[in-house]
Parts: C-alpha cells; sequence; structure tokens
C-alpha cells in the first residue's frame, strides 16, 4: 500500500468541530500530546461527498486518521491504534483489567447506542 500522506510523517486527523466521534480523537490526541495535522472536512458543506475525501474513507464519515501508511476511519479503532502505538505517552485506559472492561463498555454504549442517533444522516432524516 502506497503512503496515504506522501512522505509527511505527521500525524493528520481528517475531523469536522461538531463531529463527536472527530471529538474524542482530538481529545486523545491532545491528552497523549501527540502532534497532528488537522484537516477540515465541513460536513454541513458536504465536503464528505467530495472524491478526495471518499479516498480516505468511502462511506464519508469522519474522523480519518493517517499515519504513514496506516489510514483509520472509526473512532473507537483510532483511540485503539493510539494507545497501543504511543503507550510512552499518556494512557487513555486504566492498566485494570476490570477497570479497562468498563471503560470499554462504556465507549460502546456511547458508540452503538447513543452516537446513531445524533449524526448527520439521522438529523437529516428527522427533519423530512
Amino acid at each position: 500500500m502506497a503512503s496515504v500522506n506522501d512522505g509527511n510523517n505527521k500525524l493528520q486527523l481528517h475531523s469536522y468541530w461538531m463531529s463527536s466521534c472527530s471529538c474524542r480523537v482530538r481529545i486523545s490526541l491532545n491528552l497523549k500530546g501527540l502532534e497532528y495535522e488537522y484537516n477540515v472536512v465541513n460536513l454541513v458543506k458536504g465536503d464528505q461527498h467530495t472524491p478526495e475525501f471518499r479516498k480516505l474513507n468511502p462511506i464519508g464519515y469522519v474522523p480519518a486518521l493517517v499515519d504513514g501508511d496506516v489510514l483509520l476511519s472509526d473512532s473507537f479503532a483510532i483511540l485503539m491504534y493510539l494507545e497501543e502505538k504511543y503507550p510512552q505517552h499518556h494512557p487513555l485506559l486504566p492498566s485494570e483489567i476490570k477497570k479497562k472492561a468498563i471503560n470499554y463498555q462504556a465507549a460502546n454504549i456511547v458508540s452503538s447506542s447513543i452516537q446513531p442517533h445524533q449524526n448527520l444522516g439521522e438529523l437529516h432524516w428527522r427533519s423530512c
């Protein structure tokens, strides 16, 4: 796979300020003290439907994180990737397995039960 960030070693986050999924990733990057390039994908203007962004994420969702030849477009996967790749930076999860499992449970409740009702597609459908 070719490098998707053209040799730039800095993490690239494709994100939108109103996206709670993107917010989770921005918080994590900042907690870990990692430098990254912020690329705005304006969901209201439809930037997620451009051919350039669809190359990063064919379903058109943010966030998308590019790290060399690694491309991830799911906030939970991005958080786990950052935790594994940068363990020396501020940990996002407790080391004790029981506490870690409770954190996974809470994250899954948010991403599977709450988040789907706040996304742009759902809000658009309800306004019709």
